[in-house]
């Protein structure tokens, strides 16, 4: 083929521009004196470097590091602030040691001993003073949680069974009254933050309906309509946790149609609350531009369509290379033309005998067009077997070939090969030297551009009307499409 191109309990292109973490103030953070200075001592590391580092989503960053003395000491420090969030210290064999919260003071002491984590102490520092009780807490509270649920599913009767989920369900209530009562008594911490954003809704009993069926959609509906309450995406604190990010890819795998406009509405909800938190924007700008720019599921692309319209050509492009931010305009514009739905754009191209034979020349109640290059080896082994689902069942349905060679300069192979496998009934087309000047000379868009062709084979379905209703499936799924649309016509 060628190309052209331990808080948490139960709970490609882009990355260089959307996951470097910057040292810098948080938005939350209330106003302090500038800079950071925290003296460590871990014991038993002596004369070697200590690093510590942050989450940032689904990634970990070390942001500084600091020599230790013979007496295991030393000094982090700098000129500016860190971001707040959920930091953790590493060892010179970058092990995690243990965690930590980057408060608003940073001027706090560390002091620990890695034989003996209980020993671990933080002085300065408010907010992790609660951080670190409650992580003692959870020490005592979590292998219990753990044995529980292992006996549970290894339960050998229905009494067992319900004896153990009993405990489970009062161990656990224990752990969520325990993280209530932080909130309630320290309602502006950064762990209450925290907590909040990994709380999950609880599934609601079913109401019935008017006519006194139980409406067994109302969960779900409920989990979604609150599963971000108390959230705020403009604290760019929640970004340095490993629960965040999670959370998110949850939401959107479990409560979100596949349907690009619900998934778009989605994202604009998170992007313009997150809007005044550039950490947390351009996060989460990067992650769904990343994750829709080549989706996995077709007619995605149209969420990438809708984020280059609305934040990519309105200007937030500044923390983009060049290189990066040509990808995404040349992307964007490759993808607009051929979206779901919409009408497939001309092609006049020319045929082996050197006839214009036009796309929209071909009547037929679905077109199948294939980019392909005669000297691609993907294209060779795809292309024979398009020919035999066509002889064995396409031709018979009316279905028609368009075939384009995108290799101009490829003629003789591109014939050979059509004549050695018998591709009878296609239109076998490509752009001649000519048709490609003239289109270079005014300024049109090519075929490859308006086709999105960057690899081949690729591969669109048309109706009747040459509205795109299919692109870059695989052969059988697309001769799937052909049967379910029929069905839907027969039913009409």
């Amino acid at each position: 083929m060628k190309r052209l191109l331990l808080l948490v309990v139960n709970c490609c292109i882009l990355s260089a521009a959307f996951t470097q973490a910057t040292p810098k103030k948080s938005n939350t953070a209330k106003p302090a004196a500038a800079g950071y200075q925290i003296p460590v001592t871990i014991a038993p590391f002596k004369n070697t470097k200590l690093y510590i580092g942050c989450y940032y989503g689904k990634y970990k960053n070390l942001v500084d590091s600091v020599m230790l003395d013979g007496q295991s000491s030393g000094v982090l420090k700098g000129k500016q602030k860190l971001p707040g969030g959920i930091y953790f210290a590493v060892s010179p064999s970058h092990t995690l040691l243990f965690e930590f919260l980057m408060d608003d003071k940073q001027q706090f002491s560390i002091k620990a001993d890695t034989t003996n984590p209980e020993a671990l102490t933080i002085t300065g520092s408010p907010e992790n003073t609660i951080f670190q009780n409650y992580t003692r807490y959870l020490s005592q509270k979590v292998p219990r949680l753990q044995q529980l649920q292992q006996q549970l599913k290894q339960a050998g009767t229905p009494a067992d069974s319900t004896r153990l989920q009993t405990e489970l369900q009062a161990a656990n209530k224990e752990l969520t009254d325990y993280r209530q009562n932080i909130v309630k008594q320290h309602p502006d911490a950064m762990l209450t933050a925290f907590f909040k954003t990994m709380k999950r809704p609880e599934f609601p009993a079913m109401p019935k309906k008017a006519d006194g069926s139980l409406d067994s959609s109302y969960p779900a509906r409920y989990v979604k309509e609150h599963f971000w309450d108390d959230v705020a995406f403009d604290d760019d604190r929640l970004l340095r946790t490993p629960f965040f990010d999670p959370k998110v890819d949850e939401y959107f795998k479990y409560y979100v149609s596949p349907e690009p406009d619900s998934i778009s509405a989605e994202i604009n909800y998170m992007l313009l609350y997150a809007r005044t938190a550039k950490d947390m924007f351009k996060y989460l700008l990067g992650k769904f531009t990343d994750k829709y720019i080549n989706p996995e599921i077709m007619g995605q692309d149209k969420v990438f369509v809708f984020l280059f319209n609305n934040y990519f050509s309105k200007g937030d492009t500044t923390w983009l290379n060049a290189k990066q931010k040509e990808y995404i305009f040349n992307r964007a514009y490759s993808l607009m033309a051929n979206q779901i739905g919409e009408q497939a754009a001309i092609m006049d191209l020319v045929d082996t005998t050197g006839k214009e034979t036009p796309l929209y020349g071909l009547t037929a109640p679905f077109t199948f067009v294939v980019f392909w290059d005669p000297n691609c080896g993907h294209c060779k082994e795809q292309v024979p077997r398009i020919d035999s689902i066509y002889d064995a069942k396409w031709k018979a349905q009316g279905v028609k070939i368009y075939g384009v060679n995108i290799d101009e300069k490829a003629l003789d192979p591109w014939k050979k090969f059509i004549q050695e496998h018998h591709l009878d009934g296609w239109a076998h087309v490509y752009q001649t030297a000519a048709q490609k000047q003239q289109e270079q000379s005014t300024g049109q868009p090519n075929f490859r551009q308006l086709y999105d062709v960057f690899q081949t084979p690729t591969f669109y379905l048309l109706d009747d009307k040459k509205h795109i209703i299919a692109k870059k499936l695989s052969i059988e799924q697309f001769d799937e499409v052909m049967d379910a649309k029929r069905k839907q016509s027969a039913k009409k």
